[in-house]
This record gives structure tokens, C-alpha cells and sequence, in this order.
């Protein structure tokens, strides 16, 4: 069983306070529940405390300070959180590269990553996936006018990472996104329009 103390209450203050005034994509819901559903779902699949409070602060550098907050989490949590943070970020530049740029890479980079990266991106993706899953049976397709990729690129990204986690794991993770990715298809090719 994983203990959890007072580095990872730390962790869960510096996410509280980096992410404080940002809500999730296209609704009011603040940012933080996404962290802290990514953190239980790691650690519901086997997180040491290093990759639940890597969990915790994921989205820190990519959204909130670039290699600055890398750095910091670095300095605070040790390599190993940074190392993990860094494996599931796709870019730390304030100006961002093309989105399927991004995204290809991000996936081939996911190819080769270890597993503890692995675990932490699987649950992020899940969570992300559930809550297009939700937002989409409630608002049809303006869900994915939120999404750089728009419909296909998001439906092509999402595929092409639980091809990635099936075969790589975490496992259970996969099967779950695999469930949620192929009913968000059948929505997608049931809608009129495509």
C-alpha cells in the first residue's frame, strides 16, 4: 500500500495554486478536478507516491510556466516527479507547434516511454476521454469545436494512443479508454454530421 505525506500535500498545494484560475475546456469546472481524478486513477492502477504526485502536476509546466515550473517541481519533488512530469507533456514553449505536429510526436514519444510515464499519461487520457464522452452525450457535436483537432484529429488522436497503451499498458487503463474511445466512434459515425 502507498503512503502519501507530506510531499504529496505539498504537491497538491502548488497544483491547487498553479491551476487556480484556469477551468476545464469550454465549462466552469475548475481545473483541479481533472488532477485530482488523473491522481486517483493512477493510484487506483498500482502509483507509488512519486507518480501520484506527478499526476498532481502534470499539466504545471505545459500550462503554467514552461520549464520554469518544471524546474521548480524538480527542485521540490526530485527528478524522478520531474522526469514522469516531462514524459507526459507535449510542449513547454509558450509558442506551440502545429497541433498534429505535436501530437505525432507526442505519440511516438509514448512508444518508447517507461512505464511509471505511461501510468500517469493513460490516466490523463481516460479522464479527458470520459469527460469528451459526457460532454459530448450532453452537447452533441459543438463538443468538438473545443478541441484544436476538431472531431476527426481528436477521435484519430485518442485511437492512436489506446492502440499505444493496449499494447504497452498499463492494462487495465487501456481496456477502459478502449471501451470509452470506441463508443465516442459509434457516437461519431451515428451523428449526421460527419
Amino acid at each position: 500500500m502507498v503512503h502519501l505525506g507530506p510531499r504529496f500535500e505539498e504537491a497538491f498545494l502548488l497544483a491547487l495554486r498553479l491551476h487556480e484560475q484556469q477551468r476545464r475546456k469550454g465549462t466552469e469546472i475548475p481545473y483541479i478536478s481533472h488532477l485530482m481524478a488523473v491522481c486517483s486513477l493512477a493510484l487506483e492502477n498500482g502509483a507509488s507516491e512519486d507518480q501520484a504526485i506527478a499526476a498532481l502536476l502534470h499539466d504545471g509546466p505545459e500550462d503554467q510556466g514552461g520549464h520554469e515550473t518544471l524546474t521548480e517541481i524538480e527542485l521540490r519533488f526530485g527528478p524522478e516527479v520531474a522526469h514522469i512530469v516531462l514524459g507526459c507533456t507535449d510542449n513547454l514553449s509558450p509558442e506551440k507547434r502545429d497541433w498534429r505536429t505535436r501530437k505525432e510526436a507526442y505519440l511516438t514519444h509514448l512508444w518508447m516511454a517507461p512505464d511509471d510515464v505511461r501510468l500517469v499519461c493513460a490516466s490523463d487520457k481516460l479522464h479527458n476521454a470520459r469527460s469528451i464522452l459526457v460532454d459530448y452525450r450532453r452537447d452533441g457535436e459543438a463538443t468538438w469545436a473545443r478541441f484544436a483537432g476538431g472531431k476527426a484529429g481528436s477521435l484519430w488522436y485518442y485511437r492512436a494512443l489506446t492502440t499505444i497503451f493496449l499494447q504497452l499498458g498499463p492494462q487495465r487503463i487501456a481496456g477502459e479508454l478502449n471501451l470509452v474511445v470506441s463508443e465516442l466512434e459509434r457516437l461519431a459515425e451515428l451523428s449526421p454530421q460527419k
